[in-house]
């Protein structure tokens, strides 16, 4: 499906991405604003990506740049409440963004 292939390069919310390529240093970027994460966020990340995973069977996908950790802990919280349906929405939105973000960076 084109959305679990988009997502396929997409580092978990708090990790670094692998690889060198292209698609590595965009998120690496994106995730940059994060800064150095202390114990207790990196934690609470691990813990929620771990949950989300099982909840919905892929890794937590959200528009990291311009957000503080505390806004994606809490919006990976609201999400955790969401239906399959309204997660899928959600994905498409957050990958839109990221895209359009990307874009920019391109054409500036």
């Amino acid at each position: 499906d084109e959305i679990d292939a988009a997502m396929a390069h997409h580092p978990r919310i708090g990790e670094k991405a692998k690889g060198d390529g292209a698609e590595a240093e965009h998120s690496s970027r994106e995730q940059a604003g994060l800064g150095t994460l202390d114990d207790d966020v990196q934690a609470r990340l691990a813990a929620g990506n771990a949950a989300y995973e099982e909840r919905f069977d892929r890794v937590f996908l959200i528009r990291a740049a311009g957000r503080t950790p505390t806004e994606i802990l809490a919006e990976l919280e609201r999400r955790m409440t969401n239906t399959e349906a309204e997660e899928n929405t959600e994905v498409g939105k957050q990958l839109i963004e990221i895209a359009a973000l990307r874009l920019e960076g391109i054409l500036a």
